[in-house]
């Protein structure tokens, strides 16, 4: 018996007759409250390609790729000029975009792992808010305890599939429809993952691409990079029908749409690297109304400010200790061009290779690379090797090899990938594929300072012991839940 029902029994039939009118019209004016509540809580749409260099999309630059359907959205919405993530392999970015953490923090610093079993993520923290929160497409973070979105069917999960499984949109229409409560949905879409299979390829004659200096020209390399410009097309197909599911469910006006292009490339240079066209990631918002349309910003931001600035655009105030990032609301409102002064970046390579741990560090001007075991030939196998069919290697990397007697770009750009000084700096206005290091020029000296002195405070702010992590022990650690380091809350 609840203590209500038990102050009713030494009440008058008068003061219990009040009692009632009062609990009712209490419990009524909660409801409204929540209705309420619910009702000015924006809706949530984020979609992520898979594997996709951020300046191979036309909005960014790229002089290949047809993507109507992202420019459109650009045009209605605020695109990110600076936006990064902390890892460029896609459990450890996803792990930091779903629970605003950093590798270290999150406990996810390497692909194929696993995050701490303690932490909370999307799901927990806008569910507190009255969110349905749920995942369509490719899920790839660990434990599910941690991220325990709800399943939305309706497209592939396995980025590897040859070709990827034909996608329905009514499962996400479903969710978006369900009842009044506000929703956030990832749909996290498996192109242009390797294998490159999807879309229509002879839209794009590989004789007459413009390739980015950071790729070796060879025929075989102008076939794959083809396949992966016309991915990337039918990424955008599938953008613009999440976009019409949207529009056609009446919810479009108070629903906050997030595009971003996860990573860079199966390319050399790009993913698993901590290189601009590696960790640099596609970003754009988009709310009718609330987020100014067809503008750009500078600012600065990073895949972990990402769920603060959520709780934060759904009215909640929100805790800085439990997040390494911090909202970037007002730039989403219109009411600032800055954010952050600075975006950090870790790579461990094992089990993607032998271990080749970097750290890093951006003002979003300049990029300083710290390779901590710069003596080691850096090698990633799916790149580099081949296994069965080899239909998820990039075979064109052989070709690069076989030629570089006679070709001496391939050459550079091999050296330039498998043997790296200990520091590397880039200016990245001038220099976005960061062909040119700075490091040691007397003109850069200052900022060289400057960008390692603050790697060096944040990596000693997240308890990040370098080497040490990335080893064959400290993966296996944590695909067990036993992670061997972890940095104390903020």
């Amino acid at each position: 018996m609840d203590e209500a029902r038990v102050r009713s029994q030494h009440l008058s039939p008068i003061e219990n007759m009040l009692h009632r009118i009062l609990l009712l019209a209490t419990i009524a004016v909660t409801s409204l409250l929540t209705v309420q509540a619910n009702a000015a809580s924006p809706n949530i749409l984020i979609i992520m390609a898979d594997d996709c260099t951020y300046n191979d999309l036309p909005l960014y630059g790229g002089k290949n790729a047809k993507t109507p359907n992202l420019d459109q959205l650009a045009s209605q919405g605020l695109t990110f000029n600076r936006a990064f993530l902390a890892e460029a392999m896609c459990q450890p970015c996803r792990a930091e975009l779903y629970s605003g953490l950093y590798p270290m923090r999150n406990g996810c610093a390497w692909n194929h792992s696993a995050s701490h079993d303690d932490i909370e993520s999307m799901p927990q923290h806008l569910g507190r808010l009255g969110y349905r929160v749920g995942i369509a497409g490719k899920v790839h973070v660990l434990p599910k305890k941690s991220f325990p979105f709800e399943n939305v069917d309706g497209f592939d999960k396995n980025c590897v599939r040859n070709p990827t499984q034909t996608h329905h949109l009514s499962p996400a229409e479903e969710f978006m429809t369900r009842d009044d409560k506000p929703f956030c949905l990832v749909v996290a879409l498996v192109e242009p993952h390797v294998p490159w299979v999807m879309g229509d390829a002879s839209a794009y004659p590989p004789q007459s691409l413009e390739l980015p200096p950071n790729i070796a020209d060879t025929d075989e390399t102008r076939d794959a990079f083809g396949r992966y410009l016309a991915e990337i097309t039918y990424m955008d197909s599938q953008v613009g029908q999440l976009l019409e599911t949207l529009e056609s469910s009446g919810k479009a006006e108070n629903t906050l749409v997030l595009f971003t292009s996860e990573q860079g490339s199966q390319f050399p240079g790009n993913k698993w690297t901590n290189y601009n066209t590696g960790v640099h990631t596609a970003l754009i918002a988009r709310m009718p109304g609330v987020v100014p349309a067809d503008k750009r910003t500078d600012a600065l931001v990073q895949y972990a400010d990402v769920l603060p600035t959520l709780l934060d655009f759904a009215g909640s105030t929100v805790d800085p200790s439990q997040f390494d990032g911090t909202s970037f609301a007002k730039v989403l409102r219109g009411e600032s061009d800055e954010h952050r002064r600075f975006v950090y970046g870790v790579h461990n390579n094992f089990p993607e290779g032998p271990p080749y741990p970097i750290r890093s560090v951006s003002d979003g001007r300049f990029h300083y690379v710290s390779n901590l075991q710069n003596a080691n030939l850096y090698i990633e196998k799916h790149l580099m090797g081949i296994k069965g069919d080899g239909k998820l290697n990039n075979v064109y990397w052989q070709t690069w090899v076989f030629e570089s007697f006679n070709n001496p770009a391939a050459l550079r750009l091999i050296q330039r990938y498998q043997s790296r000084p200990k520091v590397e700096l880039f200016d990245l206005e001038n220099d976005p594929y960061e062909m040119n290091n700075l490091a040691g020029s007397a003109s850069a000296t200052a900022i060289e300072s400057e960008l390692s002195a603050e790697l060096t405070r944040w990596l000693e702010s997240q308890a990040d012991p370098g080497i040490a992590q990335d080893t064959q022990q400290s993966h296996a650690a944590a695909k067990k839940g036993n992670h061997r380091f972890r940095p104390q809350p903020n």
